[in-house]
């Protein structure tokens, strides 16, 4: 699973009688003192022991701290991490090469915080979202290290343990967005999960175990992304695909692809959601259950809605909506569970919303709302929302200011971008008739909403 160990970093820190986590402290204390946060911990320097890779900036400090040990000069290229220290090629959002890279990448991220939205748009490369999925269809799975020696085991039950944490920040992230709970779910992962898959487990534990880390890295991308933060999800996503490759988890590699092509429609990227979405179909053709394969088909609906392609769209929407009719045939993860009829309606009346079929985006996005579940708050949200464009369409706008306000009250608790957008959106749509009395007191209310929002 790892390179060939770094065996000029594990000569340096036996000369200089340093463990991994008194390195790391030191690590941690120097960069402070140059004003860095560079939140090292004993993991990522096992793994850089282990042949991870490496940042120039964090390679710099540690050959400062292992100078002032050794006292000696030790430069960063005595430090054992030749590729990394050669000019840069690799770019931020590339697909990690190895499972020990990808490890060594989401603990760094682990590190980062939630920082606000940046301003500029991400942009990734055709050719090097081309290169991410190649490299997962074509992956031959590493597979873990079982029963190797190790000073923690790792049971089921701890497996059991990170997989109701993940419930419980799903739960929390539907009710009160990403930027709610990023925070303890980075820490979570980090210092909880992170360790254990350096641990000593049986393979049918290892397999588990590398599937939980899995959903909990995902969370964290999908948080990342609610909040605004496109870039460092974008970067949790493609590490986590290259997680899910370790054990052939084909049907949650294809999520992460399903997840990445949201990302892209969202952010405008239609022709590259399209093509993620169909690699999730045809990646885990065979491998995944109906509810599944629904999910991705209804991806490929969304982006496809957005190009105005209503042939295309109308396709997908059949396939997913055959797959869904089978979808009680299949055995699903309980990360699956979420993705209901209500949730199908949900993006369905995202498609015709904007394939702008006003009778059906009405038909839908009513149904979606009167069928979601009200512990999904956020979902709810979006729903109302594309209900009340829905109603604008149709040329009802007391009944979309009407249903606008509902998904504003509903959701003033949730600090989502993203149903920020959704609001800010139909402001400018209604924004022609400003002079509409329940139109300047919507716009009201969402200025008092982000008051107590900010003031909470």
């Amino acid at each position: 699973m790892s390179r060939e160990p770094n065996a000029q970093l594990i000569a340096l820190m036996e000369e200089a009688q340093v463990s991994n986590k008194g390195l790391a402290k030191r690590m941690r204390d120097a960069a402070e003192q140059r004003g860095m946060d560079l939140g090292t911990t004993h993991v990522a320097v096992q793994r850089w022991r282990e042949g991870a890779g490496i940042k120039p900036d964090t390679a710099a400090v540690m050959a400062d701290v292992l100078s002032a040990k050794l006292n000696r000069r030790v430069t960063p290229g005595d430090l054992g991490f030749f590729r990394q220290l050669a000019p840069p090629t690799q770019q931020a959002t590339d697909y990690p090469s190895t499972a020990a890279d990808a490890l060594s990448t989401l603990d760094a991220l682990a590190g980062e915080r939630l920082k606000a939205p940046h301003a500029g748009q991400l942009i990734v490369a055709d050719a090097e979202l081309s290169s991410t999925v190649l490299s997962w269809m074509i992956s031959r799975p590493e597979g873990v290290q079982a029963d190797r020696p190790a000073s923690q085991r790792v049971g089921m039950r701890d497996v059991h343990a990170i997989r109701a944490a993940a419930d419980t920040f799903m739960q929390l992230d539907f009710k009160f967005g990403g930027g709610h709970g990023h925070k303890a779910l980075r820490y979570y992962f980090r210092y909880e999960v992170l360790p254990l898959l350096n641990a000593g487990y049986s393979e049918r534990v290892g397999i588990a175990l590398f599937g939980a880390a899995s959903e909990i890295s995902q969370l964290l991308a999908w948080s990342a992304y609610d909040s605004g933060n496109h870039r460092l999800a974008h970067r949790y996503l493609t590490s986590t695909l290259r997680l899910a490759q370790v054990t052939n988890d084909r049907m949650f590699g294809a999520r992460i692809l399903s997840n990445l092509s949201h990302q892209a429609n969202y952010l405008g990227n239609h022709t590259q959601a399209i093509n993620l979405a169909r690699a999730a179909v045809e990646g885990a053709k065979g491998r995944a259950t109906p509810r599944a394969m629904s999910m991705y088909s209804a991806m490929e609906a969304r982006a496809l809605s957005n190009t105005g392609d209503h042939q295309g769209a109308g396709r997908a929407m059949n396939e997913a909506e055959r797959y869904f009719e089978h979808a009680e045939s299949g055995s699903d993860p309980e990360w699956l569970s979420y993705f209901d009829s209500a949730e199908l309606m949900g993006e369905f009346c995202h498609c015709f919303r904007d394939l702008k079929q006003r009778r059906e985006s009405v038909q839908y996005a009513q149904r979606a709302v009167d069928d979601t579940d009200p512990k999904y708050v956020r979902t709810l949200g979006f729903c109302r929302m594309v209900l009340a464009q829905s109603q604008l369409l149709n040329g009802e706008l007391e009944a979309a200011v009407a249903t606008a306000s509902l998904a504003v009250e509903g959701g003033e608790s949730l600090q989502s971008s993203r149903f920020q957008r959704y609001v800010t959106d139909f402001q400018t749509e209604v924004s022609t008739y400003s002079s509409n009395p329940a139109v300047a007191d919507f716009n009201e209310r969402v200025r008092d909403a982000l008051a107590r929002l900010d003031d909470e």
